[in-house]
């Protein structure tokens, strides 16, 4: 599941338990992103707040699916099956159109921002997610005015910035300690936006 020891659901007790607890879906199901932190379970806790608050929280204004979408972007750009897999499975229960999904998929993998059916707002978006991913000591303050000129306001260019810094920790967190989805259920999430305290995944 990992390159380091994990401690599994079964074998957890005090602090860990407590966390696992909070975020286990059915039949005590810790998704492996999450078990990776066991030996140093305050991690866990830090990343767990930092994605609920970016990705499932009711004051976000950009669609989930949207953001999700950036996701797997951020995913694809950096090689990361893991977060691929996981994300791309929620983006498209989000979505509810299974040709849809699978269309933005492989043009995402293609790297074919201008041919996907988004608005061109939202390939702008994709197009700073990828620079911000792959050159981010070449950002300029010009992408920004390029975001806000196509209609974004202040705060949801902040959002698509968390969702990209977000992704690039996930993703160098799984490359890093070589976490696989083996024994993992795909696309679970704390889903409840409203309290930003579940982290049930379900």
């Amino acid at each position: 599941m990992s390159w380091i020891k994990t401690i599994p659901y079964e074998s957890s007790s005090g602090y860990l338990r407590t966390l696992y607890d909070r975020i286990k879906g059915s039949d005590n199901n810790v998704d492996n992103i999450m078990m990776a932190h066991s030996l140093r379970p305050h991690t866990m806790d830090g990343h767990m707040v930092i994605y609920k608050n970016v990705l499932h929280h009711y004051a976000n204004s950009l669609p989930k699916w949207f953001l999700e979408t950036i996701g797997v972007w951020v995913s694809l750009l950096n090689q990361c099956n893991y977060c691929v897999e996981h994300h791309f499975s929620g983006l498209k229960r989000l979505l509810n159109d299974d040709v849809r999904s699978n269309r933005l998929r492989l043009r995402l993998e293609a790297g074919d921002i201008e041919s996907l059916d988004l608005t061109p707002r939202e390939k702008l978006a994709l197009t700073y997610t990828r620079q911000l991913t792959l050159r981010p000591g070449e950002m300029t303050a010009s992408l920004i005015e390029e975001l806000r000129s196509s209609g974004f306001e202040d705060g949801e260019i902040l959002e698509i910035n968390q969702v990209v810094a977000y992704f690039n920790y996930a993703n160098r967190t799984v490359l890093g300690l070589g976490t696989s989805t083996d024994g993992d259920i795909l696309g679970l999430s704390p889903g409840n936006s409203q309290d930003p305290d579940d982290w049930h995944h379900g």
